[in-house]
């Protein structure tokens, strides 16, 4: 019924006046996929996000006006791979009728292990942070053109020419990343980070991430895990830690105690910060969190500021 509303209220907006502006309401789980759907959406898709700024998708609790904005959306973006434990829950309450899009789809996937958790755990799923990898993100703004085409046939012209301009935008940035990457040597590029987030990344650009924490920041890691991870720092000799946005600093800041690291700033990893903040866009986000890194562990890495960002 709601997408029959939709196909009437556009076929009106044609009738009346070739320059109206039809407008589908699409809400996302959270904020950096609410930048990637509006980076492709442009000004025809008012877009809501479940999960704000330095929010943490992992332990959100869900409100009534989440339930609201998710019943009267006409497509709602996920990223899927158990990142929103909670989203099952609240397309079931909500009697959600409208599109269900799942970005993830047909991305190459990184699974998480036994050993990634530590003897403690026993636990093995798919890492649900793949748009740590700028050609991820490109497979996921493809997926969100191809949904909003379904939904506003009408504006699929505009998504499809939103969508070629801003992959140049991500390719253009994934190759710089790489290029600036490739000229630091291969044992300088370890990094501590508060939960395992950055994988994909990792994969992506030749960087190794250790963290205290897997992949979700609801499996807290225990006095065995912490105990083996700082006699790991010890023996490797990494000498930068870097909290994260939306995680709790408190076992990053005890772990650089015992080790004598350096806190060397603060990345972003599930969550853009807020339009005032370092990283307020998917783009934002890589520049900043390339700058925090080049800049903090090794003096030759600073040049990456001179390459534009």
């Amino acid at each position: 019924m709601m997408k029959l509303a939709f196909a009437a209220t556009v076929a009106l907006c044609v009738l009346v006046t070739p320059t109206c502006s039809a407008e589908i309401t699409a809400v996302a789980s959270f904020s950096i996929l609410g930048d990637l759907v509006h980076q492709v959406g442009g000004d025809r898709v008012t877009v809501k996000t479940i999960v704000g700024p330095d929010g943490d998708a992992h332990a959100y609790q869900i409100t009534p006006t989440d339930a609201a904005d998710v019943a009267r959306a006409d497509i709602f973006f996920v990223n899927g791979l158990g990142f929103e434990g909670w989203m099952d829950r609240l397309v079931e309450s909500t009697g959600f009728q409208g599109e269900l899009v799942v970005v993830s789809r047909g991305v190459p996937t990184h699974e998480t292990t036994e050993e990634d958790f530590g003897d403690d755990h026993n636990l093995e799923e798919r890492d649900p942070h793949a748009w740590q990898s700028l050609l991820n993100g490109v497979l996921y703004v493809r997926n969100i053109e191809r949904a909003l085409c379904k939904v506003d046939a009408p504006g699929c012209r505009q998504y499809s020419a939103n969508a070629a301009a801003y992959i140049k935008e991500l390719e253009a940035l994934d190759a710089q990343i790489k290029y600036q990457i490739s000229t630091i040597s291969p044992e300088k590029r370890t990094v501590i980070t508060t939960h395992d987030a950055f994988a994909y990344f990792g994969d992506a650009y030749e960087v190794t991430f250790l963290a205290p924490e897997g992949v979700s920041t609801d499996v807290e890691a225990s006095a065995a895990d912490v105990a083996r991870f700082i006699e790991q720092i010890v023996t490797q000799g990494v000498t930068a830690i870097f909290v994260e946005n939306m995680s709790d600093p408190r076992l990053i800041q005890q772990i650089a105690s015992e080790t004598g690291a350096t806190i060397g700033g603060e990345l972003y990893a599930d969550a853009l910060s807020g339009p005032s903040g370092p990283a307020p866009t998917y783009i934002e986000l890589f520049k900043h969190n390339v700058r925090a890194l080049f800049g903090t562990a090794e003096t030759e890495w600073s040049g990456i500021a001179a390459q534009g960002f």
